[in-house]
C-alpha cells in the first residue's frame, strides 16, 4: 500500500515567500509534508484498528534473531519488524503496539479467543492449523534441522535421530515431525528450555526451525552447533482469525508492497541478517 502525502505548501504562500524573498527577508524553504491516515471500508478488521490506533501482536518472547525480548522488555527481532510494517501501514506507531507472548502451543487459542489480532511468531502454515486459524504469506522459508553439543560426532541427520531422546516444543511442527520420524520427544514449552537438557545429556539433540536453531547458536558461542541440511520446508506466515478473507488479502498485499520497496530486505538485515544471508521471499499463497 502507498502512502499518500498531500502538500501543505499552497501557491498564495509560495508567492508571499517570493515576495519577502524580494524584501531582504529571511530564507525560506518548503514546509514539512504531512501523511494522510489510512482508509479503510467500514466493517473490516483494517478500519477498526485503524480507528483503535492500537493493535495486538502475539510473538516469541524468547526466539534469538526473530522474536526475543530486549533489555526493555519489548520484544526484537524479524517477526517483530514485520509485524511493525503491517501496523503502519494501518496507521498505528510501534509504540501503540501491545505485544503478547505466544508459544507454539497457544497461538491458535489466542486468534480463537480474541486475546491477538495477529500472530508473528515463527508459526508454520500448515493445513490443520487452517482448519482453525487463518494464514497471510508465508513470508519466509525455514527447514527443520538439528542442533548438538559443539562435540557431538555422533549425529549428522535426522536419520541419526531415530530412536533417541529429542527436545522440542510442545504443539509445534517439528515436534510432530520427530515423532514420525521415531524419536523419543521431550517436549517443553519454549525452545530455549530445550538448552539445559542437552547440556545435561538427557537429549542427544534439539530440533526446531534452521533459523531458530541458529539463533540459539549465536547466544551460546562454542557450545552447540547446527548438523546436516534441513529435512523439511516451513513456510512462516502470518496467523489471523479464521475467515476474514480481506484482513488476509490486505496482509498479504502489504506484505508484497514490502517486498517490492525494500522495507522487508531493510527488516532482515537489522535483524536475522546479522547471522543467516537474505534469501528472496516466498510468494505469497492466496488460498
Amino acid at each position: 500500500m502507498k502512502r499518500m502525502r498531500i502538500a501543505l505548501v499552497a501557491a498564495a504562500a509560495a508567492s508571499a515567500l517570493a515576495l519577502a524573498g524580494c524584501a531582504g527577508g529571511g530564507g525560506g524553504g518548503e514546509e514539512p509534508t504531512e501523511e494522510a491516515a489510512p482508509t479503510f471500508e467500514a466493517g473490516t478488521t483494517m478500519a477498526a484498528l485503524a480507528e483503535a490506533g492500537e493493535i495486538t501482536v502475539g510473538t516469541k518472547f524468547d526466539q534469538p534473531l526473530f522474536g526475543l525480548v530486549g533489555p526493555d522488555g519489548v520484544p526484537v527481532g524479524f517477526d517483530v519488524e514485520i509485524a511493525k510494517i503491517i501496523a503502519s501501514e494501518l496507521g498505528i506507531s510501534e509504540e501503540n503496539i501491545t505485544w503478547t507472548e505466544t508459544v507454539s502451543a497457544n497461538r491458535e487459542p489466542f486468534i480463537e479467543n480474541g486475546q491477538v489480532d495477529i500472530v508473528v511468531a515463527t508459526y508454520t502454515i500448515n493445513d490443520k492449523r487452517k482448519e482453525v486459524v487463518s494464514f497471510a504469506g508465508p513470508y519466509y522459508l525455514a527447514g527443520q534441522s538439528i542442533l548438538v553439543l559443539a562435540d557431538n560426532e555422533d549425529i549428522a541427520s535426522e536419520e541419526d535421530l531415530v530412536g533417541q531422546p529429542v527436545c522440542s516444543v510442545t504443539g509445534s511442527t517439528p515436534a510432530a515431525n520427530l515423532k514420525e520420524l521415531g524419536a523419543e520427544v521431550l517436549e517443553t514449552d519454549t525452545y530455549s528450555n530445550c538448552l539445559e537438557p542437552l547440556r545435561n545429556g538427557q537429549v542427544v539433540a534439539v530440533s526446531t526451525d534452521n533459523v531458530i536453531l541458529a539463533g540459539l547458536a549465536d547466544q551460546n558461542p562454542g557450545e552447540f552447533k547446527i548438523v546436516g541440511e534441513p529435512f523439511t520446508e516451513e513456510p512462516y506466515g502470518i496467523g489471523l482469525a479464521l475467515e476474514d478473507t480481506e484482513f488476509r488479502t490486505w496482509i498479504n498485499d502489504t506484505l508484497e508492497a514490502a517486498y517490492a520497496d525494500g522495507r522487508y530486505e531493510e527488516a532482515w538485515n537489522a535483524t536475522a541478517g546479522e547471522i543467516l544471508p537474505f534469501v528472496e521471499p516466498p510468494a505469497v499463497d492466496r488460498y
